[in-house]
């Protein structure tokens, strides 16, 4: 079973939104901080933000303070990225995972910033 299944991405214009997903099996989701991490052709993983097991810390990479926003639901074991004030070098594979994250990786959801 894939332990993580992202969702949401998609093409948006620079200067446009975009809310991606995040559901994680496994019990456990709950006790775990998580993150979101993304890839772009040619370049390393990198982390774009974190959040605590219980959501009351978030942490993010200085690219994209204050345009990104994570947050959990650990009912319905998703986490989620509000990305706002999209631009171009935003583009990427996303990926969510654990923080630090685990040697598991889902699929990712592509996320492309163009006009």
């Amino acid at each position: 079973q894939v332990p993580f299944v992202e969702s949401g991405g998609g093409l948006v214009q620079p200067g446009g939104s975009l809310r991606l997903s995040c559901v994680v099996s496994g019990g456990f989701f709950r006790f775990f901080s998580m993150g979101w991490y993304r890839q772009a052709p040619g370049k390393q993983r990198e982390s774009v933000a974190s959040i605590t097991s219980g959501g009351g810390s978030t942490n993010y990479a200085d690219s994209v303070k204050g345009r990104f926003v994570i947050s959990r639901d650990n009912v319905k074991r998703t986490v989620y990225l509000q990305m706002n004030s999209l631009k171009p070098e935003d583009t990427s594979v996303y990926y969510c995972n654990e923080d630090p994250a685990t040697s598991y990786w889902g699929q990712g959801t592509q996320v492309t910033v163009s006009s």
